[in-house]
């Protein structure tokens, strides 16, 4: 007989218990796990970086830059990509990376 899951669990354990936090799984019983608002994601190519801020605001986002610098001009920086992607459900509070 195999006995491979005596090997593989411990690292299995390891593994899940460092992703299901990544994924917000919660642990424990339905009534003490805190229920986290969905949003759906704005589509924010072709807006300039001060429009999608004020967008992101309002729907409870948060927006990360990839290629920030210090002295940006919000008004004229145009967002060219989007990650998630517009449509996307997440929950509120989740970071939305963009290019410009």
């Amino acid at each position: 007989m195999n006995q491979g899951g005596g090997v593989a669990a411990p690292v299995g354990g390891q593994i899940f218990s460092e992703i299901l936090p990544y994924l917000e799984v919660n642990q424990g019983n339905k009534e003490e796990v805190e229920e986290i608002e969905k949003v759906q994601t704005p589509d924010i190519i072709g807006k300039t970086l001060e429009e999608a801020e004020k967008i992101m605001k309002e729907k409870g986002l948060k927006l990360i830059l990839e290629n920030e610098t210090e002295e940006l001009d919000k008004e004229n920086i145009i967002i060219t990509n989007q990650v998630p992607n517009a449509g996307i459900i997440v929950n509120k509070g989740s970071k939305i990376d963009i290019t410009y």
